[in-house]
């Protein structure tokens, strides 16, 4: 069996270290092949240690690694004392011989390509757009290190691991099916960011609302954190808010279980985060099945927010072209209009 790289041996409140061949030796059977970078620590407790708990001792002894992350190894089994299973809560007496294997955090292992079905609308050499499926995650983050779009634009283009954020240069919320463009290239994203920034990317939603909204109107309302629930986004004053612009109009009128609903087109000149459900909200007309922003005794109707990226136009970072996509609405979109009574054809008759 080949050797690994030797287990790292930290000396522990200033005690002598255990033996290095017995300690590499003993361990040949649990690392053979343990990652580089992430190779075994083993310590050796001290009386300073007596009578504290094991994960707090671990914490000072490794302070390169959390507190939190070392307890996740401990319950997970990847540290032993005196050769048994460790416990987070153990209290330890000062001469025991400790070793942890370090295990990758999630996040480590966040850009990686997975295979994945995506719905390719439109690619060339410069940019795909995808229409994203409801439930999916565009971008790895705490909770979600994998199964995200980017995994999957990864496995369909590797050439986007030389891209900043897998070409992304826009974002759905997990839960909003539709129509998002990527950039296969470094300047193509350069040139989408842009577009972007100056506001000529032109991005339509189709949205189903409680109540009557007027017509048509414009909602102008910076956005920021919300003061006192940091998961969601406010119209906001503060100095911290962002400008935020969206267009709406009303398509058709349903019900849903005798209360009235709305069918909207909603065009953004920016793209804050959920700012459409925001700025729907704060008007006083949530989205249906918003459980965030909307009420939770109506969320029975619809398992997400009703919420559609319809249409994209923008200009093509290479051809200079301007373009346009639009797809259809996703099945459980489309049946929910058809228990509101609302005919799905309106969408297919609105003035370009």
């Amino acid at each position: 069996m080949s050797r690994t790289t030797p287990p790292k041996v930290v000396k522990a409140f200033a005690a002598d270290p255990i033996e290095a061949d017995e300690g590499e030796d003993a361990l040949d059977d649990i690392v053979g092949g343990f990652a580089e970078g992430n190779e075994p620590i083993i310590l050796k407790l001290t009386d300073d240690a007596c009578g504290m708990r094991l994960d707090k001792v671990l914490s000072t002894l490794v302070p390169q690694y959390s507190r939190s992350r070392i307890q996740q190894w401990i319950e997970a089994g990847h540290v032993t004392v005196d050769g048994k299973p460790a416990r987070t809560k153990m209290t330890v007496l000062g001469d025991e011989a400790v070793l942890i294997l370090p295990q990758a955090a999630p996040e480590d292992n966040a850009f990686q390509p997975e295979a994945m079905d995506l719905a390719i609308v439109y690619e060339d050499k410069a940019i795909l757009v995808v229409d994203k499926p409801a439930g999916l995650v565009v971008h790895p983050a705490a909770g979600n290190w994998s199964g995200t779009l980017l995994n999957g634009l990864l496995h369909h283009c590797p050439a986007l691991a030389g891209v900043p954020r897998a070409g992304i240069v826009h974002r759905l919320d997990k839960d909003t099916s539709g129509l998002m463009v990527v950039a296969k290239t470094l300047a193509a994203q350069t040139d989408l960011v842009r577009q972007l920034q100056a506001r000529t990317v032109k991005r339509q939603y189709l949205a189903l609302v409680w109540g009557l909204p007027q017509l048509s109107g414009t909602i102008d309302g910076a956005m920021a954190r919300h003061p006192r629930d940091r998961i969601k986004m406010a119209v906001s004053e503060s100095m911290a808010a962002k400008p935020a612009v969206t267009h709406y109009r009303r398509l058709a009128v349903g019900a849903l279980d005798g209360r009235a609903v709305s069918l909207m087109r909603c065009q953004l000149e920016t793209g804050r985060t959920h700012q459409i459900r925001v700025h729907m909200q704060s008007l006083g007309f949530a989205l249906v099945g918003d459980a965030l922003y909307g009420k939770s005794h109506l969320m029975p109707f619809f398992p997400r927010q009703a919420l559609q990226a319809w249409k994209l136009g923008l200009v093509h970072p290479t051809t200079g072209k301007q373009c346009e996509w639009e797809v259809g609405l996703p099945q459980d979109f489309a049946e929910l209009l058809t228990r509101a009574g609302i005919d799905a054809q309106v969408i297919k008759t609105l003035d370009e």
